[in-house]
């Protein structure tokens, strides 16, 4: 068996060249551990960097190669299985977990309580009729470059207004109702859909709620056409609720303490 250094190659070539695959094992754990966060991911880098390091120092050839398709494998499968998670993190890298919220102006005091009470409503009532709906609160995240692909409506939320944007056949039913505080800021607002594979048959409405909800903080709630089916998308997964108990989980998502 022969060492590299016993290959007459230079010690300033073996210095670099073990810098070199140092770093690029370093920038791989650092995308991991920011986008992926999978305990097997860490696993697998750490044996195939410690296979690439004996390999690179005993001239192991075949070893060196099988260690660096093992990492190609590796990042080809965790990008396919956590794109929704990459495309969070590509679309804000440097988000803070406990960042301020984003204010737009003034901020204006409104009865949070009445404003849930509005909106299961007006859910229950969606439900109950089987009228397709997908209604965004937004948090944190701004979706001010989203909603600039809807209709301004800038009108305070009520039963009506969104059981009349969601009958079938108006202009604006398809695409999704923006809340901010207690306004419905627009209508008819289209977000990505979610490339993420699911079981089961889930619609547009569906896939795009989890679309925007793996890309920010918001809160998204979704009835199905189909069912009446009521569910929530939060960080990319999706929840099924029913209606008797619709107000209690959305209290929690929004974080509403009753006073």
């Amino acid at each position: 068996m022969t060492f590299i250094w016993q290959t007459g190659i230079g010690i300033g070539n073996i210095i670099l060249s073990s810098i070199i695959i140092t770093l690029l094992y370093a920038l791989f754990f650092v995308l991991f551990y920011v986008v992926v966060k999978r305990k097997y991911a860490f696993i697998l880098l750490g044996f195939s960097f410690a296979c690439t390091i004996v390999g690179f120092l005993f001239t192991l050839t075949a070893v060196v190669a099988i260690s660096v398709a093992m990492l190609a494998s590796l990042v080809t499968i965790c990008v396919f299985t956590n794109i929704g998670d990459a495309r969070k993190f590509l679309s804000n890298p440097f988000k803070r977990t406990n960042a301020k919220p984003i204010n737009f102006g003034v901020e204006k005091i409104f009865d949070q309580g009445e404003l849930l009470d509005t909106v299961t409503k007006a859910i229950k009532n969606l439900s109950a009729t089987r009228t397709g709906a997908i209604i965004t609160f937004e948090k944190s995240t701004s979706l001010k470059d989203i909603i600039k692909n809807g209709v301004p409506v800038n009108a305070p939320v009520s039963e009506e207004l969104l059981t009349t944007i969601f009958f079938p056949g108006t202009r604006l039913h398809d695409g999704a109702v923006i809340i901010h505080g207690d306004q419905i800021v627009a209508a008819s607002v289209f977000f990505t859909p979610t490339t993420k594979p699911f079981a089961g048959k889930y619609g547009s409405r569906h896939r795009a709620a989890i679309g925007v909800s793996e890309v920010s903080d918001a809160i998204t709630v979704v009835v199905s056409e189909e069912t009446g089916r009521i569910s929530f998308a939060v960080n990319g997964e999706l929840e099924i609720v029913s209606p008797d108990k619709f107000r209690r989980v959305l209290e929690n998502y929004i974080g509403y303490k009753e006073e």
